[in-house]
């Protein structure tokens, strides 16, 4: 069974930064998503196992970063100068490498980001 654990989100001021962490049980191509309230789930970013390709969202570039640890099935996203409406639930997945969330088979169990202005 696979198994996502997330973590590092926090409470943070505008501007500052995060590291989130999802450790896989395995390895397997993942994406980055985020959900406000009362909003749709958003894709983020995400990295490709074969070959270790990735891309982000249009609206995150040149603020997140997503990357891996091979060694540790841990995949993480950076995320620098941070804005109130970052603010979200910020979920991993596993099993593709799309912007769409119904590709995904697996998922975590979200971890809060909130940012105050």
């Amino acid at each position: 069974q696979v198994q996502l654990v997330e973590s590092g989100g926090g409470l943070v001021q505008a501007g500052g930064s995060l590291r989130l962490s999802c450790a896989a049980s395995g390895r397997y191509s993942m994406g980055w998503f985020r959900q406000a309230p009362g909003k749709e789930r958003e894709f983020v970013a995400a990295n490709r196992w074969s070959g270790g390709s990735t891309y982000s969202a249009d609206s995150v570039k040149g603020r997140f970063t997503i990357s891996r640890d091979n060694a540790k099935n841990t995949v993480y996203l950076q995320i620098n100068s941070l804005k109130p409406e970052d603010t979200a639930v910020y979920y991993c997945a596993a099993g593709a490498w799309t912007m769409t969330p119904d590709d995904y088979p697996y998922w975590g169990q979200g971890t809060q980001v909130t940012v105050s202005s």
